[in-house]
């Protein structure tokens, strides 16, 4: 079910119970809002940047070796 909220005269909001259950969102928690076109995407701030970017792009890595590609790339360096 989506939830709906309505924007104050303030431009304020409430996020449902529910959804900050969901996220475990507290009181003094800070929000990331992005609009992308005729969205509206909000997002809980990261504690830690370090451990949220932890991982990513791990896929793309899949099957190559990070040395020998390093290695590789380092030769270009010396044309």
């Amino acid at each position: 079910m989506k939830n709906m909220v309505k924007v104050s005269s303030k431009y304020q909001i409430v996020i449902p119970l529910e959804v900050r259950k969901k996220i475990n969102l507290k009181s003094g928690d800070r929000l990331i809002i992005k609009a992308n076109n005729e969205k509206i995407i909000i997002y809980p701030q990261p504690k830690n940047y370090a451990k949220y970017a932890l991982g990513l792009g791990k896929e793309l890595w899949q099957g190559i070796d990070a040395t020998e590609y390093v290695r590789k790339e380092r030769e270009t360096w010396k044309s």
